[in-house]
């Protein structure tokens, strides 16, 4: 991102507005995060940096298989290596043999079936990482090798390959009348890749034996209470004698820990009675972890002469690998915006989420809504391209707003500034041409040693338009608890929210500072001690958690206004905390906050439960969303028509954000969200060949990286609150990942003329069309 684009982020109106004078602190500060110091020095500890005294290490053995039958499993040499201390197998786990987020379908260990590469079977713990890994490798398992279902389309009549069979959710949308049709009509056939999280960090643990016959599982998890919960159930034993105890969590766009890892270490540790640590490489977080839906999608717009829609027709099909994980919410979001933030008066969409013998998939950021995204936009580019409209134009005529109706059935009732956002990325000056120059060479694509030259390059303009849901969906029961403690001037926030990168522990900090004056605020390490505070997806701890933090901290404010309140006779509203110091509406009472709290010890404890939503029915309807975020997106790339190799230029973002309450954080999250989904668009695509992984590793799997990254300019930030939200903020890191992989295909169709149906986008698509 550019300097001049860094100093516009805090003006809202956008760089040609005016600029805003920031608070120092509180709500609409730019507070930097309170362990920043520690991570750029290399000082903070990730859960790869803990140790235990007589700790053990853990490995675990994988399958090489994408489907086969377990004929047998010896583990006499693992067991008989010196060193070894313990090796579990499917026989050993004393509870539940399965497990599942939404549903407990995925084993511990490999029984009688393996269903996907990377299966785990067995794992050792051992007093050295090399001999556990090892003694993993010593395990003899005698495989019958299947023929494994890696097609989707094919795995309907496919026989079962789990007991559930096949198909885990198929949802029919309904919405006006099937027999409406378009003056034009364009179809299209579209493809979306695996993308992989790809943390930073790869998964770790520490798993500590207790004396009453539980265990403490260190580990950076995002939803500490349902790892907990499927734990302990797995390891045969109550919720209270498992505890997660949250450590630094290194960035995470989708589940991290995921239980498949936690659940081995905690095995091992009660097997042995030691501490044992897991830390796995990059090839075991490839082959462990969920990924992003590839998704096959098949599309028809009806539009009349004018070019507003009359009828989308869509078939969804998301390949959820072995397992169900989160498919079914995934498939939701999918069907629901399979027509994007448009008005569409009829919508009929066939959605269906089925198992194959591929690496599973779940929940990454923007999940389902991405995918729709990169075909409703192509659509909408065909549309103008038939019609000889201009494709921003076309957009125009058919955004949504408040007060519409999504083809679900439910009524936009939060701010949906569509039209907005759209005409600001639209109007923003375009980037100039780069010099035809030598010294120039590193802006072509492929860069200063690419073989391109500079007239083969065509540059592209395209847009997209995204929405993304805020919090679960479909009934799930949103809530949060927090407890704000005040103590000799210093105030505590208690919450099991877990800082994954997103701000919560800034933004907790702002909300008491806001409220209660006191500069000094710390948020508490994470455990499963605290009462739930739920998964950290989809902007839920901004609401849910924020909201909790917020209420406390409005009951402490009022703990420490009442006596003065009563000494002057007056109501606690006519009261105000401003800068530290307490002062009445008619100014006759002046003190300070330390001098109020002076020997008080305050603290209060408040939940956030948002308006309950319900699931989709059987006709696809129901009001299945709390809220939803809109993001518009202008994209500038330059194509070289003979090589097929892509630049992006820039990236114009105009979000839909509620309310400002961290101008840096916030701009960090865009500009993320945003590479995130260059990445996506370009070069992000965890490829399988009959289902077997091919280079699990960052060599083979190429996430961008600073020279790949675009300049992001964020023209506009719109403020219009969401009177249902605490603050009125929305969520701000999944809508522009949903939208930027779409902006960037529709600009490469713009610079070669070619269709672009597959993201990631190869380079034979984007050689010019003859």
């Amino acid at each position: 991102m550019s300097n001049d684009a860094a100093t516009a982020i805090p003006a809202v109106d956008g760089p040609q507005g005016p600029q805003q004078e920031l608070p120092a602190h509180g709500l609409g500060a730019s507070l930097p995060s309170a362990d920043a110091r520690a991570k750029t020095e290399g000082t903070f500890p990730y859960a790869s940096d803990l140790w235990a005294e007589g700790l053990l290490w853990a490995a675990v053995l994988r399958s090489p298989h994408a489907h086969a039958r377990v004929v047998s499993i010896d583990t006499t040499a693992a067991a008989d290596m010196p060193g070894v201390r313990a090796v579990v197998t499917h026989a050993d786990v004393p509870g539940d043999a399965t497990y599942g987020r939404t549903v407990a379908d995925r084993p511990v260990f490999a029984a009688d079936l393996v269903r996907h590469h990377g299966e785990a079977i067995a794992a050792v713990a051992a007093d050295h990482p090399d001999t556990a890994r090892l003694a993993a490798a010593a395990i003899a398992v005698e495989y019958e090798i299947l023929d494994p279902v890696t097609d989707p389309e094919k795995a309907f009549a496919a026989p079962p390959l789990h007991p559930d069979g096949n198909l885990i959710r198929h949802i029919p949308l309904r919405y006006g009348d099937p027999e409406a049709t378009g003056e034009v009509v364009v179809e299209g056939l579209y493809r979306i890749g695996r993308q992989d999280p790809a943390p930073i960090g790869a998964e770790a643990g520490l798993a500590v034996p207790r004396p009453d016959g539980g265990v403490d599982i260190y580990t950076a998890s995002t939803d500490p209470h349902t790892d907990r919960d499927l734990a302990a159930a797995c390891f045969g034993l109550p919720p209270e004698q498992v505890k997660v105890v949250v450590t630094g969590v290194p960035g995470a766009t989708g589940d991290r820990e995921d239980p498949g890892f936690q659940i081995p270490l905690g095995l091992l540790a009660l097997r042995t009675g030691c501490p044992v640590k897991l830390a796995a490489t990059r090839e075991e977080s490839f082959l462990g972890h969920p990924h992003r839906h590839p998704t096959l999608l098949r599309y028809r717009h009806h539009a009349d002469a004018e070019g507003r829609l009359v009828k989308v027709e869509a078939q969804i099909l998301l390949d959820a690998g072995a397992y169900a994980e989160s498919s079914s919410e995934s498939l939701a979001a999918a069907v629901a915006f399979a027509c994007g933030p448009y008005v569409v008066p009829h919508a009929f969409v066939e959605g269906w989420a089925v198992r194959t013998n591929n690496p599973p998939s779940g929940h990454v950021r923007g999940e389902g809504a991405m995918q729709v995204c990169a075909a409703y936009e192509a659509q909408m580019d065909k549309l103008a391209a038939r019609l000889g409209l201009d494709p921003a134009e076309l957009r125009l005529r058919n955004v949504l707003a408040t007060g519409d109706i999504l083809p679900t059935g439910q009524t936009v009732t939060c701010p949906a500034p569509v039209a907005e956002l759209l005409q600001a990325v639209r109007d923003f000056p375009l980037p100039a041409l780069p010099a035809d120059s030598p010294e120039d060479g590193w802006l072509l694509p492929g860069g200063p040693e690419g073989a391109g030259e500079p007239g083969a390059v065509r540059r592209g303009v395209g847009y997209a338009l995204g929405m993304v849901h805020m919090l679960g969906a479909e009934g799930t029961d949103e809530v949060s608890t927090a407890t704000v403690k005040v103590h000799d001037g210093v105030a505590t926030v208690i919450c099991a929210a877990v800082e994954t990168g997103q701000g919560f522990s800034t933004l907790a900090r702002q909300i008491v500072q806001d409220t209660l004056g006191i500069d000094e605020v710390h948020v508490a390490s994470v455990d499963t001690d605290q009462p739930p505070a739920g998964p950290a997806t989809h902007g839920r701890h901004t609401w849910v958690s924020g909201g909790a933090v917020e209420r406390a901290a409005k009951m402490v404010r009022t703990q420490l206004l009442q006596p003065l309140a009563h000494k002057f006779g007056m109501s606690t509203e006519l009261l105000q905390i401003t800068d530290g110091k307490i002062t009445s509406y008619d100014g006759v009472l002046s003190t300070t906050v330390m001098e109020a709290l002076e020997g008080k010890e305050l603290w209060a404890t408040a939940q956030c439960r948002p308006h309950p939503t319900e699931p989709l029915d059987e006709a696809g309807q129901g009001d299945a969303f709390v809220g939803l975020a809109f993001c518009a997106i202008r994209a500038v790339v330059d194509v070289d028509i003979e090589l097929g190799s892509i630049r992006v230029v820039e990236m114009a973002v105009a979000q839909d954000v509620g309310r400002v309450l961290n101008p840096a954080q916030l701009a960090t999250r865009i500009e993320a969200g945003v590479t995130q989904g260059v990445g996506a668009a370009l070069t992000e695509n965890l490829r399988t060949a009959r289902g077997l992984v091919r280079h699990p590793d960052l060599t083979g799997y190429a996430l961008p990286t600073a020279l790949d990254a675009p300049d992001i300019r964020i023209v506009k930030l719109v403020e219009e609150r969401d009177v249902v939200a605490p603050f009125g903020a929305k969520a701000a890191s999944a809508v522009p990942v949903v939208t930027s992989p779409a902006a960037v295909a529709s600009a490469v169709r713009s610079a070669t003329g070619r269709p672009v149906n597959r993201l990631p986008i190869r380079p034979q698509a984007a050689v010019a069309a003859p």
